[in-house]
């Protein structure tokens, strides 16, 4: 399985974001990341924190 193709838990996802887990729970639940159901287990493609990134960046301003 490539790197883009694993699949983490909400554990591991913060933890690659430097955020709480709490928060990756609160974007579960209000479907603001996409995720994978694998019986009762929910996991988050690791492909998510490169879409993470991208939309939080902010283009430097011209001088």
């Amino acid at each position: 399985m490539s790197s883009e193709n694993r699949l983490l838990k909400a554990e591991e996802f913060a933890a690659a974001l430097n955020i709480k887990s709490s928060c990756v729970r609160r974007w579960i639940l209000e479907r603001r990341i996409v995720t994978v159901k694998v019986g009762r287990l929910v996991r988050i493609p690791a492909a998510e924190i490169d879409k993470i990134i991208r939309a939080g960046l902010r283009p430097i301003k011209p001088s």
